[in-house]
């Protein structure tokens, strides 16, 4: 993917008809086997996306559920139609989301002594537990100010990059991830950030790191970091909220990480 492709994306299209295509056609999926899937005629469905018939209400939310569209283009896709966002967007700071705090908050104690984050839709921190300070020792200052974004302090030649023992494969990993989420929610600030990532240094496998192909036995993407210790270890998963009805709430994942070996986990419990 080019610098150029990332940072001039296609003009979104108007309409809720072109914007349903655009999803539908995103899934890979054709007209009838959505309207099999969503239980409407493939006649209706055809009509509402050249624009010669206005979709109700349900009908829309009942297409971007079964199209997986996210919650927050759900509300574009509802205003597009004429109507009223239908999912609200709370900020976590608010009294009616302390629940959902309070859920992160034992999630990121419980994993403790490993590291494990909280990060938004655009991998933005939002919580850590105390093990984070061990995989982001030695980065500079400024990529510690709030907001921090996760993937820009994994990759940046002034974070967490140095350490990382196989940058190349951890690089690669991070890239296609990114992509992936692009191409579920078309954010242009993720496209932007992901220009800003592929041109960070560190993809040449030459430079010493791992290739990007598995190597014997593996069966994740480790994360190897360089510790006084020695090397560390890690493997990692993502957790996020079932059924959400708030774009906040929908947008949250924690990220933890777990010792990939007997020496991380033990490095780990003797210093966290």
């Amino acid at each position: 993917m080019s610098t150029a492709a990332v940072l001039s994306p296609p003009a979104p299209p108007r309409g809720v008809g072109p914007l349903l295509r655009r999803w539908r056609d995103q899934r890979r999926l054709s007209q009838m086997e959505l309207a099999l899937e969503a239980d409407v005629s493939t006649r209706h469905l055809s009509f509402v996306e050249t624009g010669r018939s206005k979709p109700s209400r349900d009908m829309v939310v009942k297409l971007a559920e079964h199209l997986d569209v996210p919650l927050r283009e759900r509300n574009e896709l509802l205003l597009a139609a004429g109507y009223a966002p239908a999912y609200p967007e709370t900020s976590l700071e608010d009294a009616e989301l302390g629940q959902v705090r309070e859920v992160v908050g034992r999630l990121l104690a419980a994993h403790e002594p490993y590291p494990a984050v909280a990060v938004d839709r655009r991998w933005e921190l939002v919580d850590g537990n105390a093990g984070v300070p061990l995989i982001t020792a030695g980065a500079a200052a400024h990529l510690l100010e709030p907001p921090i974004n996760a993937l820009r302090l994994s990759l940046h030649p002034e974070g967490m990059a140095p350490r990382i023992v196989n940058l190349a494969e951890w690089r690669s990993h991070i890239l296609g991830r990114l992509r992936r989420e692009i191409g579920v929610t078309q954010d242009p600030q993720l496209r932007t950030l992901l220009a800003e990532l592929e041109a960070y240094p560190g993809g040449d496998p030459d430079d010493g790191s791992p290739a990007t192909q598995p190597g014997p036995g593996e069966i994740v993407v480790p994360l190897r970091l360089r510790h006084e210790a020695g090397e560390l270890a890690f493997m990692s998963t993502i957790t996020t909220f079932g059924t959400p009805l708030d774009i906040t709430v929908a947008e949250l994942s924690i990220e933890a990480f777990f010792p990939a070996d007997a020496h991380t986990a033990a490095v780990l419990r003797a210093l966290v």
